[in-house]
């Protein structure tokens, strides 16, 4: 086999389609974001970013920054090891336990990003589980997808948010064998929730297990920002929960949380627990500070719901197609990936504004958009800035202001 051109030619095969990604080198200022300073081509420039998944800017908080040199000063830069050889400091127990509350449950289990503690949670469960059969919804992470697939195990998609689909799918298992139903409270690309009440009393019926990804809801939603579920009073209906420490607590890693046995099973046979290092005492600590400043910053959450009211007036009065929803994420339809990358690369280049393209296979071929995300730290001007740039660049591009016909979005949903 000819390895250079395989490579060469798959590559060249995606730049055909539009579908080739570029990464923007974005430094965010923490004195000013959402100003930050983008390197392109050897030359600097000042932008404002437009898609940052720390949502309650909580990277730059100074008490969390403090907190990050402080133990780095103490303890250095590394864990040491993995969680098993040396690697466990009083920072990440004090953190899983930190973790297991904020979520009302017996026990949490760190690991280097919450992908991770998806992929390896739900291998090992479908893995070591004879005859398990798992229900996933068509829309979730490529982190959960992944783990399944890896498992290898009986797996059944069931449409969108669609409970009376998951209910026939359960209907058709065999009723004596384990299952797990997979799905988010917070999906990423739309900001659609979940139906979580109805799905939970599905599980019920069907003595099936409940996996809930709260990435994108955890620190924003809830009683002290502990999620969709505990907004909706579910916490303890729900058997496992994923999360994050990078995106509203701004610091890097994931979680699992359950009843302590699950999570001693986990941490027991979970490869991508045990055979990596652990992340940083300075990050479990800066998470544990993180943590507890958002717990009582619903001051932050007020502001961002503010923000994302005024954003969506805006482009309803400038008739710039978006998907309707209740929550932080705003995602803008432009429906093709040259468009996107050309609009994105206008706003920037003629407004200082970053928003990163989303194409495929982030979401599928047809559907791509901009995902907008407010911070605390976009002020009214901000907005009124961003508003009239996509304008401005919709104009420019003659670009499609009505948003999909049903029959279109049929089409769309089809490539899923």
């Amino acid at each position: 086999m000819n390895y250079k051109k395989f490579f060469s030619d798959e590559l060249v095969s995606l730049k055909s389609q539009g579908l080739y990604r570029k990464f923007r080198a974005i430094n965010r200022n923490k004195s000013s974001f959402p100003k930050a300073t983008e390197r392109f081509e050897g030359k600097e420039r000042e932008v404002e970013v437009w898609c940052s998944n720390d949502y309650l800017n909580l990277s730059q908080h100074p008490q969390v920054t403090q907190t990050s040199v402080e133990v780095i000063n103490q303890l250095g830069t590394g864990s040491g090891g993995t969680r098993n050889i040396s690697g466990t400091s009083t920072y990440h127990v004090d953190l899983e336990n930190l973790l297991a509350e904020l979520h009302q449950k017996e026990s949490a289990l760190l690991f280097p990003s919450a992908y991770t503690a998806n992929q390896s949670t739900l291998w090992t469960l479908c893995k070591n589980m004879e005859g398990v059969e798992v229900f996933s919804d068509e829309l979730n992470h490529a982190s959960l997808i992944q783990g399944i697939k890896n498992a290898d195990v009986v797996t059944h998609i069931f449409r969108h948010n669609d409970t009376e689909h998951l209910e026939e799918l359960l209907k058709t298992a065999n009723a004596n064998s384990p299952k797990i139903i997979v799905f988010e409270s917070l999906y990423s690309m739309e900001g659609l929730r979940s139906p979580l009440q109805k799905i939970i009393e599905i599980a019920r019926r069907y003595n099936a297990l409940t996996y809930l990804d709260e990435v994108h809801s955890v620190g924003l939603y809830g009683p002290e920002g502990r999620g969709i579920t505990a907004e909706k009073g579910l916490d303890q209906d729900i058997d496992i929960i994923n999360g994050t420490l990078s995106k509203s607590f701004g610091q890097m890693g994931g979680y699992v949380a359950a009843n302590s046995d699950i999570i001693d099973y986990i941490r027991s046979f979970a490869p991508g627990f045990i055979f990596t290092s652990s992340m940083n005492p300075s990050i479990a600590a800066a998470s544990i500070t993180a943590i507890n400043i958002a717990k009582k910053a619903e001051d932050l959450r007020e502001n961002i719901r503010h923000n994302s009211a005024r954003i969506r007036k805006g482009l309803t009065d400038l008739e710039i197609p978006f998907l309707e929803n209740d929550s932080h994420i705003i995602p803008i339809h432009l429906y093709d990936p040259r468009l996107c990358k050309e609009a994105a690369n206008l706003l920037l280049e003629k407004h200082g504004i970053y928003i990163q393209p989303i194409f495929y296979p982030t979401v599928p071929k047809g559907d791509e958009r901009f995902r907008v995300t407010i911070t605390p730290r976009h002020e009214a001007g901000d907005i009124d800035h961003f508003l009239e740039a996509l304008d401005d660049v919709w104009k420019t591009l003659d670009l499609r202001r009505s948003d999909l016909t049903a029959e279109e979005r049929t089409e769309i949903s089809r490539i899923y």
